[in-house]
């Protein structure tokens, strides 16, 4: 029995990491997903972006002019249809918008997701397509999750008009370490720096390229940050670090009762209130 016994407790770390190395392969893996045709409501065209070694697909929403511009970006292993509720949301407002697939995901090309080291290249085209297509609208962003930190990570130049975040990590250590905590416990965050060392194996880039908080502060535009004040994988002291690193001008709304969810789903009348708000004081003439 006491052979036994010592015999698991030697065996029960070495499954973690083994568990936690095979989860560095899933996560990094490509997230693709056959989108289709874009629902009818929504009068969409269907575009390709370019960027380096490949495109970035999506949708594009044309509204009325000079009502100004978004684009919308989802989240890790999502795709534009995440971003559907907040485009018709935005069209019924007369806004333009773009909804794209982030690299590695959805109809975009990519074989690794990068959490937003290579996604930022997608997110800097579809800005840069935006502003080709609309040469005379304002252009605002909302990034959810990966999209936010992609946006971030890519300090657009010129920024944008307007920028919303939402449950934006700070750190990859930080997310890494919170998402393993919620599923295994304390010994979450003894395991998670075996799967941030992964990083450069798997996806080709290190911990240090994926700090976003770090990067806030060269975001010089009007900033939305929102978040769930119940979020264990973004937690709302991490959202309020970020909010700090930003210039501004910025608002921070934590979302009572909210986990690491779509927002907008969550509370959606508030959600399109506030949002709208923002976006209509930044982007309207």
């Amino acid at each position: 029995m006491g052979r036994m016994t010592g015999a698991l407790l030697v065996l029960a770390p070495l499954l973690a990491i083994g568990a936690v190395l095979a989860a560095g392969e899933i996560l990094s893996a490509a997230a693709p997903a056959a989108i289709g045709d874009a629902p009818a409501d929504l009068h969409a065209t269907t575009v390709r972006i370019a960027v380096r070694d490949g495109f970035v697909a999506g949708w594009l929403v044309r509204g009325r002019p000079r009502q100004g511009a978004v684009l919308l970006m989802h989240g890790v292993r999502s795709n534009r249809l995440q971003m559907l509720p907040r485009a018709r949301f935005l069209a019924a407002q007369g806004y333009t918008v773009l909804l794209i697939d982030l690299p590695s995901h959805g109809e975009s090309s990519g074989s690794r997701i990068t959490f937003g080291a290579r996604e930022q290249e997608g997110a800097g085209a579809a800005l840069a397509f935006l502003a080709q297509q609309c040469p005379d609208e304002r252009i605002g962003v909302i990034g959810v999750s990966l999209g936010a930190a992609a946006l971030v990570l890519a300090q657009p130049q010129p920024a944008p008009a307007a920028v919303v975040l939402e449950s934006m990590y700070p750190t990859i250590g930080e997310a890494v370490a919170n998402r393993l905590q919620m599923r295994l416990g304390a010994a979450g965050r003894w395991l998670a720096p075996i799967l941030v060392l992964q990083l450069p194996l798997r996806a080709g880039v290190s911990a240090a390229q994926l700090r976003p908080v770090d990067d806030a502060a060269a975001l010089r535009c009007p900033v939305l940050v929102i978040s769930g004040a119940a979020d264990v994988q973004t937690t709302a002291a991490e959202t309020r670090r970020i909010h700090a690193a930003l210039p501004g001008p910025k608002q921070l709304w934590l979302l009572d009762g909210a986990a690491h969810v779509d927002l907008h789903a969550f509370a959606p009348a508030e959600y399109e209130k506030r949002v709208g708000a923002f976006l209509a004081q930044y982007l309207g003439r």
